[in-house]
Order: C-alpha cells, then structure tokens, then sequence
C-alpha cells in the first residue's frame, strides 16, 4: 500500500524545542513529526458526525442489530411457506430499463429452487473501519487509488455489522443461502473475499455467493446481478444500506431528490419495508448524500420565527 502524505495542520505536533521562559537559549530546529505523532493529535479532534454515528454510537449497533433480526426471522418464515416467487427486486427489462417484479421460485425442470437472501457487503454486513478513519482523517475524501489499496490490504481492520454475524448464522441454519452482491470491483474480489472471511461471516466464492462490479456489462447497477442470482434461488428476501441494493429505478440520476424519497416512502414499494425488503442504516455516505436546501424543503416546508417589536423602543 503506497505511503499517505499526512497533511493535517494541527498546532503543537510540529513544535520548536524553545527555552523555558526568561532563559535565553538557543532556538532548536523544528521537530519532525513523525505520522504517528500527527495521528496522536488528530485523535483528539472530533470525528465527523456521519463517521461518529456510523461507526461508534449505540443507536446505529441497535438499528442494524434490530435489522438483521428481522430479517433472518422473516426469512425463516417466509422458507417455510415455500413462497411461489422471490421477493419482488430491481429486474432488468426485455428494454433494458430497470423496473420491479418478481421470478418464480420453480426452476425450468419443475424443482424447487433453493433459498437464499441478498445482502450488500459494505455497512450492510461488514464495516470498513479501517478506510472509514482514513477518511475520518482527510476530510472525508475518496481516493480510488486509496480505497483500492485498503480493500487489497485493510483486511485486519474491518468488522461485522453488528448483528450480521448472528443474522447470518441463523440463515444458514436454516438453510438459507446468504449472497453478497456488492459495488466492489470484481479486479479485487481475492481482497474482498479476504476481508469477509476476516470478519466472521464465513467462507465465500466468487461467482457463487460473491457477485461484484464487473460480472456483467452494467457497471454499478445491481439489478443484473440480482436477477442472475434469482435464476437460480427463490430470494425471500433482500438487505442495503442504499435504496440501489433494492432496486436500480431508485438511483436513475434524473431523479429528483423528493420523488426518490416518495418512490421509497408512499405507494407498493413502501410496503416492502420490513417485508421483505431490509434497509440498514447508513450516515456515512451514500447515494442519499445530494441535494440543495432548495431539493430538500419546498416552499410549503419553509418557517422562519416570526419578527417581534423592538421591546427596547417601546413598540
């Protein structure tokens, strides 16, 4: 992994070696800091709010805790009733357009498909805590070359989810398949193996239960992906950090902010939620991160504190 030129303009760490005062010495040389010495100081500065949320507060461990929960519950469920067709998920059409539906849970022979479930890898199952404080560290900016590197070599530092471990577990319990189809691209799909492996989640095979950017000509749209794997299960359900682990049509780039958030949040796919459809929190970063104050808050939503006399003057 190439070297990080740390730049974070942090008073004290390089510092001059001066005289006590009232002794008049001669000024030393400034000190070099070493990059530990800056990753000291840095340390005690306050970590970003989405980093903080994400990564350290106990209200994000029980919302994903709940989330897996639910979903290995519901899972479990829904193999017993041996359901006629998957979750409904983004399917590519005969167009080549994103739409949502449904594929039958009977194989082209006549025999039940297996059961499995659709999970996305990064914040939804495994925390890459490693690039997660390199960015903590830089603003939060991202460098491909930077984020190439930690998914070559971060394994060390990564973790589950909370509650992935044991979701996880009960699936396979259960019989139930876990898929990860993820956004990482497929040139490190040994590094991203390693990094799954390394949090507990258990041993995974490219192409098999392992799907990545560059398995198939769309790039970062899943829904090839998911419908490939539904080819071959009956999916009972699905689990993300960002709508675009559910469906494509929620990410297309001329929508609007507001009717993105409708499309999730009122009509058939709002039902979804919670059924079949299990949506991990994410403050740190995401698709989600766009829109004005003006996308936001329409002038129906605008309030300003109303203007009070000037009581000093007596009106």
């Amino acid at each position: 992994m190439r070297r990080i030129a740390w730049s974070i303009p942090i008073a004290g760490v390089a510092f001059l070696a001066i005289a006590s005062a009232g002794c008049a010495q001669t000024v030393a040389s400034p000190a070099v800091a070493s990059v530990n010495d800056v990753e000291m100081a840095a340390g005690d500065l306050p970590a970003p709010d989405g980093k903080r949320w994400q990564y350290g507060s106990g209200e994000a461990a029980a919302a994903t805790i709940l989330a897996w929960r639910s979903l290995a519950a519901y899972a479990a469920a829904r193999a017993a009733e041996q359901p006629e067709y998957s979750v409904v998920m983004g399917l590519p059409n005969a167009n080549g357009g994103t739409t949502t539906g449904s594929v039958s849970c009977t194989a082209a022979d006549g025999t039940q498909k297996p059961h499995a479930i659709i999970a996305d890898a990064d914040d939804t199952a495994i925390q890459s805590l490693g690039f997660a404080y390199w960015q903590a560290m830089n603003d939060g900016a991202f460098d491909a070359q930077v984020w190439a590197d930690y998914m070559a070599t971060g394994a060390p530092q990564i973790a589950p989810v909370p509650g992935a471990m044991t979701g996880i577990r009960q699936l396979r319990d259960a019989g139930i398949a876990v898929i990860f189809n993820t956004n990482r691209d497929n040139i490190h799909a040994d590094g991203t193996i390693a990094m799954i492996e390394a949090t507990g989640l258990g041993t995974v095979v490219h192409g098999r239960d392992l799907f990545l950017r560059g398995d198939d000509e769309l790039g970062s749209r899943k829904d090839g992906r998911r419908a490939h794997v539904a080819a071959q299960y009956c999916v009972l359900a699905l689990a993300g950090d960002n709508l675009g682990d559910f469906a494509d049509i929620f990410n297309f780039s001329d929508l609007p902010v507001l009717e993105r958030r409708k499309l999730a949040a009122r009509g058939p796919l709002a039902r979804l939620w919670g059924n079949g459809w299990f949506m991990m929190p994410n403050a740190s970063y995401g698709a989600w991160k766009t829109g004005s104050i003006n996308d936001i808050f329409p002038p129906k939503a605008r309030w300003q504190p109303p203007v009070e006399p000037d009581r000093d003057r007596g009106d």
